[in-house]
């Protein structure tokens, strides 16, 4: 397939060349364009002029360092960012995932395991809102899904596209426990295998912005053992 024909735009941050060439090949074969940039803190101007689909993040770069650009890249792409690493630690994947990092591979990765990971992130990406003609109103909470709007009394709450789903999602089936498996099902296509903790950072998040409590949350809820669960009678204050 041509460049010109390729349905999905890549940009590689990766400084090791020869391993950015095989991962260029790879992805073009599979009908891919790729950019690659080979500095942390030259990606934000390259932002301005390429405007790709998905960032293909690597942790060690010279000039900024992976982690550090991912907490700045939610106001330049709104996209899915995977993050590359050979530093493979739980330590590593959670901080990376905590500044807002999509998901998340350890160096050497497989280069069909590499596609399936990009491929699922951009299918999220396209899944469409689902459709309702009204926002959700709970107490001082509402949620346009539209404008995808959150305000708290007279506060507006900005929340990344990944965090607004996850809002919808619980918010728009409140006062029901929804299980891990089934959220990573219905928001990653993909089975929970335990140990995975994108979601739990996820509403570790949404928790902080919408002023729930980190220690006895009691706006959304765990419910140990089974779930997650939006609490409809707790946004009156």
């Amino acid at each position: 397939m041509s460049e010109a024909q390729a349905t999905h735009r890549v940009l590689l941050v990766e400084d090791d060349i020869r391993l950015a060439n095989l991962i260029v090949d790879y992805l073009k074969s599979h009908g891919m364009h790729v950019e690659v940039e080979r500095r942390g803190d030259t990606v934000l101007t390259r932002l301005l002029n390429y405007k790709p689909d998905i960032i293909l993040l690597d942790i060690m770069l010279p000039g900024m360092d992976g982690l550090t650009l991912c907490e700045k890249l939610p106001d330049y792409f709104a996209g899915p960012i995977l993050l590359m690493s050979a530093m493979g630690s739980n330590e590593d994947q959670i901080k990376g995932l905590d500044l807002g990092a999509d998901d998340y591979v350890v160096k050497p990765v497989d280069p069909a395991l590499l596609i399936a990971r990009i491929n699922n992130l951009l299918r999220r990406k396209a899944k469409p809102m689902q459709a309702e003609s009204h926002c959700l109103t709970y107490g001082r909470l509402s949620i346009d899904p539209h404008t995808q709007t959150i305000r708290l009394g007279e506060k507006q709450v900005d929340l990344t596209s990944h965090e607004f789903e996850l809002l919808w999602l619980l918010a728009s089936q409140g006062g029901q426990v929804l299980s891990r498996q089934y959220i990573y099902q219905y928001l990653l296509n993909i089975d929970f295998d335990g140990k995975d903790r994108k979601i739990d950072v996820r509403i570790s998040r949404l928790r902080k912005k919408l002023g729930d409590n980190i220690d006895t949350p009691f706006r959304i809820k765990t419910v140990w053992g089974q779930g997650y669960l939006f609490a409809p009678e707790a946004w009156n204050n």
